[in-house]
């Protein structure tokens, strides 16, 4: 139903009129120091592209790349019972794995989900008129980057880390109430390079409210300061020939739309009548949901921002 044609966040196959397969995998290197921390948040993120395809996550198998000559066995340890608790409050269950020896420690899953054929969400049905709700607020990119200097406080860094372990569990069951016309989550190419696949996708442009954005605490002060991942300067030069913008944005907040998210937000178009109702559903589990931009029809570029 669903392969590699769109950009799509899972590969999607019917196995019977009431039943589809969904499939995903995604492993990285470590973004928190802590060992625990960053297997929850590689676990999440992972789990992440289940939820934004309509399903729900069921089995998870372990990819671990281990450099066992410098790396502690103990840490090893903490990666892997950090994705499995995580795994575990997702309702899914680890059946297995693969481990290497390799020079730099990665972890991640590969996912199987299940949903309804005709509940599956893509991200190339965006429809004209919708508007867009972002579930998670943005900046861990940056706030990863300041983290390495000691640029943070111990409260922001623990604020990041746990938005970023966050499963986005409850927003998709929120999410599955609305008659939601496409979805993505936001991970490694920003805000602004997910809504250019959504809106190259459905054949649609797509304007980002920059004055919206919701934003974790100290990444528009660090990104003030200069301190933005090279990952975020590679995604606006990418973006460079398919964006229009209108107005004066500060740069400090083209940074954050071009910040390259590890486990973001769900990014959800739906009917411009439907979205007040989703976003009230939303705030008690995702206290900073926001509406953050609209789908228009297509122009001469996929992404404006204002």
């Amino acid at each position: 139903m669903v392969g590699y044609d769109k950009a799509d966040d899972a590969a999607v196959y019917k196995i019977t009129d009431e039943i589809a397969l969904i499939q995903t995998v995604d492993f990285f290197p470590p973004v928190l120091d802590d060992p625990y921390q960053f297997g929850q948040v590689a676990a999440a993120n992972a789990l992440s592209d289940v939820y934004a395809m309509g399903g729900t996550p069921k089995l998870a198998m372990n990819l671990l790349c281990f450099p066992h000559e410098k790396m502690a066995a103990e840490d090893a340890a903490e990666i892997l019972r950090g994705g499995a608790d995580k795994v575990r409050e997702a309702g899914a269950v680890i059946c297995g794995g693969h481990t290497i020896s390799d020079p730099e420690p990665k972890y991640g899953l590969c996912v199987t989900g299940f949903a309804h054929p005709d509940r599956i969400l893509t991200n190339s049905a965006a429809q004209s008129g919708d508007l867009l709700v972002l579930t998670k607020p943005l900046g861990s990119g940056i706030l990863s980057t300041a983290a390495k200097a000691g640029m943070i406080s111990r409260a922001q860094h623990q604020a990041m880390a746990d938005i970023m372990a966050a499963l986005n569990a409850a927003a998709a069951r929120v999410m599955a109430r609305f008659p939601v016309h496409a979805c993505t989550d936001v991970t490694g190419f920003g805000l602004a390079g997910h809504a250019a696949e959504m809106a190259r996708g459905s054949g649609k442009a797509i304007r980002l409210f920059s004055r919206e954005l919701p934003l974790m605490d100290g990444a528009l002060g660090m990104a003030r300061e200069g301190i933005v991942p090279g990952g975020a300067r590679r995604n606006q030069a990418h973006l460079a020939d398919s964006l229009s913008i209108t107005g004066k944005i500060p740069g400090a907040l083209l940074d954050i739309l071009f910040d390259p998210q590890t486990s973001g937000g769900l990014l959800i178009s739906l009917p411009a009548e439907n979205a007040a109702a989703l976003l009230a559903g939303l705030i008690p589990h995702c206290p900073h949901a926001r509406i953050v931009g609209e789908v228009l029809p297509e122009g001469p570029h996929p992404i404006i921002i204002s």
